[in-house]
């Protein structure tokens, strides 16, 4: 059993039509046919939506996703149209709101890795291989692969995991034209991102991506490069063979999985709300990645 704690009750805003709660953001549709996207502060681990929030997140994703997002228009087209708030919107949807272009969505996890860690890792130690790739031998946790690999995913549903397939089986799926733009996009908005963040002293391990497709056109969609949808690690401490520390919510899977949490992960009980300080500590990590990559000062 996984899921919601605590499923919120959509905010009723005159114009909009609720389309979707998900982990973090939740989807509507304006009058014009337009999608409304709003990042809540909701924070997601191993398949729950906990019932503790982590202030400012929301805003975090959504200010990152739209500084990367300026940096990749000449790689991709991406789906955002206005950051407005719309008429009638609550306060709180300030800094955290998308107004976006409504997209087919191709059905698949677009998912670019630099470095051996996560479940890549725990393939790659079964059959020296991550989503039927072949790998050297010798690589560890952390190792940097030779070249950035494309490992789709299947989508999966809140309380569900994505599932790693092999880019054959995305192809029979989806086409192999299309799948062949949508892994030569991937791995080419992956190489900017990770060269841009190495300058900033952080090694982008792992990253994935939703496109869509509005009149045959292929555009990057949803958030784009965050800690929730990246690892990123301190260059300074990168060590294979090891676990890294990362810009992401590890402190609340440390805490979950942790003998003071008291919560069995693989039981069937809801994970318990976090402590002050893990919600602080992880606020702080997500805050020092957008400081670190943008160079701005978040207030």
């Amino acid at each position: 059993m996984s899921g919601f704690v605590e499923k919120p009750e959509p905010v009723e805003v005159p114009g909009l039509v609720h389309l979707h709660t998900g982990k973090v953001r939740d989807l509507y549709r304006d009058e014009a046919g337009r999608l409304v996207m709003v990042a809540s502060d909701r924070q997601s681990a191993y398949d729950w939506v906990l019932p503790t929030e982590i202030p400012d997140k929301g805003r975090v994703l959504t200010q990152l996703s739209l500084w990367w997002f300026d940096r990749l228009t000449d790689l991709v087209p991406n789906h955002v149209l206005s950051t407005e708030l719309p008429a009638g919107a609550p306060a709180d949807w300030e800094g955290r709101t998308l107004i976006c272009r409504s997209l087919d969505m191709a059905p698949v996890e677009c998912v670019a890795r630099g470095y051996l860690t996560g479940s890549g890792l725990a393939e790659y130690r079964q059959t020296r291989t991550v989503c039927g790739l072949a790998l050297p031998e010798g690589l560890t946790d952390g190792s940097e692969l030779p070249s950035p690999i494309f490992t789709p995913a299947t989508k999966a549903e809140v309380g569900e995991h994505d599932e790693n397939v092999s880019y054959e089986e995305v192809a029979r799926q989806i086409g192999a034209e299309t799948a062949a733009q949508l892994r030569q996009t991937t791995l080419a908005v992956y190489g900017r991102a990770r060269d841009i963040a190495r300058d900033r002293g952080i090694i982008l391990a792992d990253t994935k991506f939703e496109f869509g497709f509005d009149n045959g056109e292929l555009v990057l969609a949803d958030e784009v490069l965050t800690p929730d949808s990246s690892r990123f690690w301190p260059a300074d401490e990168w060590q294979p063979g090891r676990a890294q520390p990362s810009f992401d919510k590890q402190f609340v899977r440390d805490w979950l999985t942790s003998p003071a949490s008291a919560w069995d992960r693989h039981g069937e009980l809801p994970p318990p709300p976090l402590p002050p300080e893990v919600v602080e500590r992880t606020r702080a990590k997500y805050v020092e990645a957008y400081e670190r990559l943008t160079g701005l000062s978040w207030s």
